[in-house]
């Protein structure tokens, strides 16, 4: 296998794109924050004395999707087309599960986008509710999804 951010010299190298068909591409990520039933209850309920904390969330990972290419080295500045950020809760885990999708048409998939805003999403749930448990901790970060372009569609199984 190639690594294609690297130039035949060994230097990082922005990936040539140009010659690639636009296709329609999205990409579905997750993180999981798993807190204390304290922290939880006030999430959850909406209690929080910082307000409505999964709005706040929702807001920085659309903003974070949007800003990828400024955060991540190498990633192509892209014209998304729609960011999503969802939230599940567990009740039995005390902990919410951040999903994202990205979608755009374009020559370079989405997947650091989908990537950024959910971990953006649940470091901002920590941020907020850090003075209620700081022992927080955000896991299972990964990509469950992509679809379009030449590697075609892939699922988590």
């Amino acid at each position: 296998m190639v690594l294609t951010h690297l130039n035949e010299r060994g230097e990082a190298n922005m990936v040539d794109v140009s010659e690639k068909t636009p296709t329609v591409r999205q990409a579905h990520a997750q993180a999981v924050i798993k807190m204390s039933t304290e922290a939880f209850a006030l999430l959850t309920q909406g209690n929080h004395k910082k307000g409505d904390v999964f709005a706040i969330a929702r807001i920085a990972g659309i903003q974070a999707a949007k800003k990828c290419s400024d955060l991540i080295p190498l990633c192509h500045p892209l014209m998304l087309s729609k960011v999503q950020v969802d939230f599940e809760v567990d009740q039995t885990s005390s902990s919410v599960k951040v999903l994202t999708m990205c979608k755009l048409t374009g020559q370079t998939g989405v997947e650091m986008e989908a990537l950024t805003a959910a971990s953006v999403a649940a470091l901002t749930i920590y941020d907020m509710c850090k003075a209620v448990d700081k022992h927080m901790q955000i896991v299972d970060t990964k990509v469950i999804a992509k679809s379009g372009g030449k590697s075609g569609d892939w699922q988590l199984s």
